[in-house]
């Protein structure tokens, strides 16, 4: 394109480059300390408060200032007709989760612009959805794909190169490629988890991501805030982790797709019966943020049941799905 702070994604969005704040007197310097805070893009510039940049070293309020309104002229970050917010939702599409039947109760796959949840107990699928993903997300949008890159970030070092490979050759894509679409990062802990998404988002200014994975949100945060003491600073640090999370899904049109633990509860068994007495842990804050919930179970030998719990376009609803070398697939009996 002619100008070079202006990317056009994969999917057709059009993404400013805090780099546009120049033509309106920010210095080089200072656009660089705000990139290298995560802030790269008009878009993250509006919707950081200014008591955050306030945190970003070199940024005085006079600056901080100077840039907020620098923002505004480049981007109406105030009211628009019902009918332009329709428009922005069309560009909202699906990818796959290998499982015709789990698309269709799903209302065609995992969505972008908002943030997925899959939960349960082990070995019931969870990760292996998300390595699927991984590899549907690159396939053409004919075959429910995003054709665009991933972002793995492994909280539990569950993610396996190899099952990548076989579920790439499962959908007839070039494992190596495959692979090298895919952007890896292993959580050393819940602070470096935050980190890393808020230093990933130079990149997904770049354009090309359709996907992130957080495989799972909560491990990190259950070691580092122990007991009921901390509960209050974990929950607030949780929060701020997932808003930021959903601002990336809304501002460049990609799926966060979150895997999730569950805790043994005998008064949530009215709520979720089918869970016998599991939920999710992450209460009440994972709850809101997450626009879709999904509740994974053993079944019959290698049969898995999906239950959509939550969503804000379909009903609840389950299906049956297995696990093979290929990922996750519909069912054969």
């Amino acid at each position: 394109m002619a100008n070079e702070s202006v990317t056009e994604s994969s999917a057709g969005d059009i993404i400013l480059s805090v780099d546009e704040l120049q033509n309106y007197g920010i210095s080089v310097s200072d656009i660089s300390k705000l990139k290298t805070a995560g802030i790269a893009s008009i878009s993250s510039v509006l919707s950081t408060t200014r008591r955050n940049m306030l945190k970003i070293k070199g940024l005085s309020e006079v600056k901080v200032e100077k840039i907020k309104e620098a923002g505004k002229k480049l981007m109406n970050a105030g009211f628009v007709s019902a009918s332009m917010q329709a428009q922005v939702r069309e560009k909202v599409f699906s990818l796959s989760t290998g499982s015709a039947s789990l698309d269709a109760v799903l209302g065609g796959g995992i969505k972008t612009m908002s943030i997925s949840e899959v939960f349960g107990e082990f070995r019931c699928g969870k990760t292996q959805m998300a390595h699927t993903l991984c590899v549907t997300s690159q396939l053409p949008r004919s075959m429910g794909g995003g054709e665009g890159k991933v972002a793995f970030i492994d909280t539990e070092g569950t993610f396996r190169p190899d099952r990548i490979r076989s579920i790439a050759e499962r959908f007839g894509v070039d494992p190596e490629v495959c692979l090298e679409n895919i952007s890896y990062a292993r959580a050393l802990n819940s602070e470096h988890q935050c980190e890393l998404v808020e230093e990933f988002a130079v990149q997904l200014a770049e354009g090309g991501y359709r996907l992130i994975v957080i495989d799972s949100i909560m491990s990190a945060f259950r070691v580092d805030y122990s007991g009921r003491g901390e509960l209050g600073e974990r929950q607030q640090k949780l929060n701020q982790h997932l808003a930021y999370l959903n601002r990336l899904a809304e501002e460049y049109n990609l799926a966060v797709f979150m895997t999730n633990q569950v805790q043994s509860d005998p008064g949530a068994s009215a709520l979720f019966a089918a869970a016998d007495g599991r939920k999710p842990i992450g209460g009440h804050v994972l709850a809101h943020a997450s626009a879709t919930r999904i509740l994974l179970r053993k079944g019959r030998g290698e049969e898995r049941v999906a239950k959509l719990l939550d969503s804000p376009d379909m009903p609840e609803a389950e299906c049956i799905y297995v696990i093979g070398s290929g990922g996750i697939s519909d069912s054969t009996s």
